[in-house]
């Protein structure tokens, strides 16, 4: 057999690969992994929008790159994605500084240093030249070019707010132009959509995704974009009140191990988060955006909000969110993508996730369903109520559920019409059975009571058809129901009576 040589077009290959359903949040979150397992624990990322086109840098503060492992980094792949990587390197493919830069630009070089070394090396691809010479040419960028990038990234850095002091980057990355806001987009609204994208997606976004590292207490991880310095955002606010945890649940699996989680926030979040940015959303999410499961891999939320095909998502689960944590040594198993966006639960695994979601629902819909009853303080002022009132008759005591006792009162706020109807007569009943106990029922026709607990003719109608249409047989409802109520069916009027017939 003979062979022929073909060497893929690099515009074309280059432009499919880079097509791995990146935003620009997603390929900022990318170049960001890099910088965290590369040690940094200062990073910026800085756009300027004053001219066409436009200019992007992400610098930080990590060990930085020799010329020889600058040029390996910019190959495609890097690395291979059966490596065995250290337990906080966030790479998988060796493709993803690549990937996410052309995904959002034409045009990107890197420039680097190992952290003590005086002068930056420089590489560039540029997708022009690609399809120009039709040949992998990546460039060398020379030393004068490179201290001239670095004097505008200092600039830039300069013209914001929230300077970091004494930051030294050793890596940057400068995107030239930023095509899909600058080709796509009416020319009046180019800026402003990029800003409205930077400002309410992006920054959210990096702070809920990098929240660990963020959070923690040595070297924590500051993150500035343009004049703003981002805080963490924890979707797991287990130290709040009313926060209920559900048991969890670990597995070794494979070479690592996966541990599961959950939480169900009270219901009174429901009403907080329609305010602004509460403890329980972000600014732009609300809790049905961020309902579902978060997947931690070695820390680094990859995927959060939605059920991953486990469940649908509706709004009695809004407040269930479940935890899952991945060390970086499962990712073929969980066939991990290149935008980290997207995993597959192996099979083995399924079961196990679809029990816990089960459980974790569960208790989610009943805070859901009781969000109607509220929580009560203990108020020294103010009168304890009693469940039963003592009300005087010429028989003795009639005992009597109390309707303003708090449990009572609220039970029936949170329910529609209907169950408020069925409530009422389910009261009803225990005060009669529980007077025939102490042989003091009242004998009065229901209809002429002057009883609080009095149905008009059209809600006993509605309940004896809820009764009826609920599979209860007429029999049963006046052996069971009506005598309960403290009467007879022979005291309602006729066309009450006819429902029997």
């Amino acid at each position: 057999m003979k062979f022929e040589k073909i060497d893929p077009n690099p515009e074309y290959l280059i432009k499919s690969i880079s097509e791995q359903g990146y935003s620009l949040e997603t390929a900022l979150a990318d170049l960001i992994d890099n910088s965290i397992s590369a040690d940094a624990d200062r990073i910026e990322i800085l756009i300027s929008m004053d001219e066409e086109p436009f200019s992007l840098y992400l610098a930080d503060n990590g060990n930085g790159m020799s010329e020889p492992c600058l040029r390996k980094s910019m190959e495609f792949p890097s690395d291979s994605p059966e490596t065995r990587r250290a337990g906080k390197d966030l790479g998988r493919f060796g493709l993803g500084m690549k990937t996410a830069s052309f995904s959002q630009t034409r045009y990107f070089s890197v420039f680097s240093r190992q952290k003590g070394e005086a002068e930056y090396a420089g590489r560039t691809w540029d997708v022009e030249r690609l399809k120009k010479k039709r040949k992998w040419d990546l460039g060398i960028n020379p030393i004068e070019q490179i201290r001239c990038s670095m004097n505008k990234y200092r600039e830039s850095s300069k013209s914001f707010l929230n300077m970091f002091n004494d930051f030294e980057p050793n890596t940057v990355i400068h995107w030239r132009g930023l095509y899909k806001f600058e080709n796509y987009i009416e020319n009046d609204t180019r800026k402003s959509a990029l800003e409205s994208q930077l400002n309410e997606v992006t920054c959210e976004h990096l702070s809920l995704v990098f929240h660990r590292f963020m959070e923690r207490k040595k070297r924590p991880l500051i993150i500035r974009v343009n004049n703003k310095i981002l805080k963490p955002f924890n979707p797991f606010p287990t130290s709040e009140v009313g926060v209920r945890k559900i048991a969890p649940k670990q597995k070794s699996f494979r070479s690592d191990h996966i541990k599961i989680d959950g939480i169900v926030l009270p219901s009174s979040s429901m009403e907080e988060s329609k305010k602004s940015q509460t403890i329980w959303t972000t600014k732009h999410r609300g809790l049905f955006d961020m309902e579902g499961i978060y997947v931690y891999r070695s820390d680094r939320i990859i995927l959060f909000g939605g059920w991953n095909g486990l469940t649908r998502k509706a709004p009695r689960l809004q407040l269930a969110r479940m935890r899952v944590d991945v060390g970086n040594g499962v990712d073929h198993l969980l066939h991990l993508n290149v935008a980290k966006s997207q995993i597959v639960i192996p099979h083995d695994l399924r079961s196990g996730f679809e029990s816990y979601i089960h459980e974790l629902k569960t208790e989610a819909e009943r805070e859901f369903y009781n969000r109607g009853i509220k929580r009560f303080n203990e108020n020294k002022g103010t009168k304890v109520q009693d469940l039963f009132n003592r009300t005087p008759s010429n028989k003795g005591v009639r005992l009597e559920l109390n309707h303003d006792f708090p449990l009572i009162k609220n039970l029936q706020s949170a329910l529609s019409k209907t169950e408020q109807l069925q409530l009422r007569a389910l009261v009803r009943m225990i005060n009669t059975t529980i007077n025939k106990l102490k042989h003091t029922h009242e004998d009065t026709p229901y209809l002429k009571t002057t009883s609080p607990n009095s149905f008009t003719n059209e809600e006993i109608k509605c309940m004896l058809k809820q009764l009826i249409e609920g599979g209860m047989s007429k029999n049963e409802i006046r052996q069971s129901i009506l005598p309960h109520l403290g009467h007879t069916p022979d005291s309602y009027p006729e066309d009450i009576i006819n429902l029997f017939k």
